[in-house]
């Protein structure tokens, strides 16, 4: 069964020309940590979410999918 995209991390960061090793320095994270995010292995926790929509400009919401 796949696993769940619960958000759009990966494709938000293509669309605004940005890398993970760019939002890792950003927030102080490691990249490893971004990279897991970014493949939905783990998922940040809204705070950090929210840190991610002001650094790209962007709804908190269209870092998330839709729920079916």
């Amino acid at each position: 069964m796949e696993k769940e995209q619960i958000n759009r991390l990966k494709v938000v960061l293509v669309e605004k020309g940005k890398t993970g090793k760019w939002l890792a320095e950003q927030l102080g994270k490691d990249p490893s940590t971004v990279s897991k995010w970014c493949s939905n292995k783990i998922q940040p926790s809204l705070e950090i979410l929210e840190k991610i929509a002001l650094l790209l400009g962007i709804d908190r919401r269209e870092l998330l999918n839709k729920s079916k």
